[in-house]
């Protein structure tokens, strides 16, 4: 029953999956409630809740902005890889320093400031999560622009969405044809099994080149294509510029929002303040 438990997991984990979580948490958010706000709102509000909490010492504050993001990350129904990867990236980083603390006898006077420590990371990660990945890219790339960033920067954000799942797709492909090639070793014992993840590690350290190089000659042909349809006349061009912008603009929900997010941080305050 275990390995039947740990195969259908590996199966789960395929480079497919991966792609579809990426195409998903991308460009398949559109009708959340994050993702139909103005983009000027939601990078204002992310300005806040990424920088103010690393000069916060209060628990009672990062708790209640903690909170707060991670209702607006479940709002904008990040996909589970992102949250997964969010989870992992807070426990390696403090999180294990918590449970530590806590297992080897810790007092309050040491757990305090990691907890601290902890809800910072976790509060800004969420931020983080609930912008670039709950936003459509280039209604983010727009929001950008109208805060005069580079026309390339924000083409640059757009594009990368872009290429990840092509990225991945030729990933996989070159691991395909490694293995098509190969012959891997047995992997029914345990030695197997250790050698089989060797074999597997030395494959994929093996396709980064490949990898590297294919994705170069795509990106090339991008540009190429691009520069013939006169993108970087485009950038510079200000008409074009007030077409791409155009789209922007502000509705009641964007108020009620940003409000909401405002009331909620002075409540916070009164509350850290009684504490």
């Amino acid at each position: 029953m275990m390995q039947k438990l740990s195969e259908n997991i590996l199966d789960k984990f395929s480079m497919d999956f991966l792609r579809n979580q990426v195409l998903k948490n991308a460009y398949g958010n559109n009708d959340t409630v994050i993702a139909a706000r103005d983009p000027r709102v939601l990078l204002v509000w992310y300005l806040f809740f990424g920088l103010v909490p690393w000069f916060v010492q209060d628990t009672t504050f990062l708790l209640g902005c903690f909170v707060l993001v991670m209702i607006t990350t479940l709002l904008a129904r990040v996909a589970g890889l992102v949250l997964l990867l969010f989870a992992v990236g807070v426990f390696s980083q403090t999180g294990y320093l918590l449970i530590a603390t806590w297992l080897f006898g810790g007092d309050a006077s040491a757990v305090a400031p990691l907890l601290v420590l902890t809800l910072k990371v976790a509060t800004i990660s969420l931020a983080s999560v609930t912008v670039f990945s709950g936003l459509d890219p280039d209604r983010l790339a727009n929001g950008l622009m109208w805060f005069g960033c580079p026309e390339q920067l924000s083409f640059s954000i757009s594009y990368a969405y872009r290429i990840l799942p092509m990225l991945m797709e030729e990933f996989q492909n070159v691991l395909l044809s490694y293995r098509l090639r190969g012959n891997p070793p047995a992997h029914d014992t345990l030695t197997g099994k250790i050698k089989y993840l060797a074999y597997q590690v030395r494959i994929i350290m093996a396709a980064f080149y490949p990898l590297m190089l294919n994705t170069a000659k795509r990106s090339r042909t991008t540009v190429e294509a691009l520069e013939l349809r006169g993108y970087r006349y485009a950038a510079q061009n200000k008409a074009v510029r007030r077409i791409k912008l155009a789209g922007l603009h502000l509705s009641w929900d964007d108020g009620i929002f940003a409000a909401v997010s405002v009331l909620w941080v002075a409540v916070t305050v009164l509350l850290a303040g009684l504490v």
